[in-house]
């Protein structure tokens, strides 16, 4: 009886996915005829679009995704010691972390996110509040503690602001989000970038932590007079308010679609790019000034075929009109269409079991 190869196995296996995945049917598809489990553990800044892709990819194919959302740093490490087939992570590895990961790591950029402001002050209702770099940089440095101080009443004309404590919410574990915040005020405030630097992790000056961008909203929500930085999503999620923040080119702009995508224009990458690459406080009139790509952190070459073959299948979907579509509901931008290339580029030299995937 003809038996056919592993790699003829996998190639006819990817293809049906493929299909599968283009035309929404469902199908259970593993190497011997069942469905194949993925597991991943990471950033909780892309948290919301990550479900809702990986239920629509199980919809479509049968194949299961076990993501749990404990923060980038949680995802970094649970990738390197080999425990997940895939991590997440709002703040690139380091070239000390990526020279840890046996195999080696692509940073395969999935969409666009933004920090955004939030605060807890029920007497101003609804009110868009203003900050600028050095105010921010200022507060999270513990140097304002007042929402009444003088610094914010200026960027705030006709607002006011309550002769009120300021106390700060910051993450308290290995964080994403805390890698754009930090690297943001770095970039804007050579004081902070002295002082405390950027990371998924550092040495706050003040405040109290929350877990996950789930603890800081809830801190927030909870604690009248508080101000923290959550993913946009979840101020939205949670009724709560979020900053218009001066951008680089003196412009005070609110986090949106169209604001966050202006961030990434001028994004210009080489064909051999790692992805890894910063644009908070970039240029550009309407660009919002802390924003990120956000990254799925994925083996070159996959020592089991099948789950390759499916990582694949779930990366060149995520490249799609469909589920952009459903990032953009959730107030997440798109990739531009320079970086998808790409990155469709990269997900062409992806190997499984030594093999190429077709």
């Amino acid at each position: 009886m003809f038996k056919m190869s592993r790699a003829t196995r996998v190639a006819r296996r990817l293809t049906t996915v493929l299909a599968t995945v283009a035309v929404g049917g469902a199908l259970a598809c593993g190497g011997d005829g069942g469905t194949v489990a993925l597991t991943g553990a990471g950033a909780t800044f892309p948290y919301p679009v990550y479900s809702k892709w990986f239920d629509a990819f199980y919809t479509a194919t049968g194949n299961q995704v076990n993501y749990q959302s404990l923060g980038s740093g949680a995802g970094v490490k649970q990738f390197t010691e080999g425990t997940v087939d895939f991590g997440a992570t709002d703040g690139p590895m380091t070239d000390e972390e990526i020279a840890a990961v046996p195999g080696g790591v692509h940073h395969i950029p999935t969409v666009i996110g933004a920090d955004v402001v939030t605060w807890n002050l029920p007497s101003l209702g609804k009110t868009q509040l203003r900050f600028d770099a050095a105010s921010l940089a200022d507060i999270f440095l513990g140097k304002i503690r007042k929402w009444n101080d003088p610094r914010l009443v200026a960027l705030n004309p006709g607002v006011a602001l309550p002769d009120k404590d300021l106390l700060v919410v910051h993450r308290s574990d290995g964080s994403g989000t805390t890698y754009i915040w930090t690297d943001y005020l770095s970039t804007v405030s050579p004081e902070w970038a002295t002082k405390v630097g950027r990371g998924k992790s550092v040495n706050w000056p003040t405040g109290l932590g929350g877990k996950g961008n789930e603890g800081v909203t809830q801190q927030v929500k909870q604690v009248e007079g508080t101000i923290g930085y959550v993913e946009l999503i979840y101020a939205l999620a949670n009724d709560l308010p979020y900053a218009a923040i001066k951008n680089k080119s003196g412009n005070f702009v609110s986090p949106t679609l169209e604001s966050v995508s202006a961030a990434a224009a001028g994004v210009d990458l080489a064909a051999d790019t790692d992805f890894r690459v910063s644009i908070v406080d970039a240029a550009g009139a309407d660009a919002y000034p802390v924003a990120s790509f956000t990254w799925l952190l994925i083996h070159p070459d996959f020592a089991d075929a099948d789950k390759a073959a499916a990582i694949k299948a779930f990366l060149t979907w995520a490249t799609g009109p469909d589920a952009a579509a459903m990032a953009s509901e959730l107030h997440y931008a798109p990739l531009p269409a320079p970086v998808l290339e790409l990155v469709k580029a990269r997900l062409a030299t992806l190997k499984g079991a030594g093999e190429l995937l077709p």
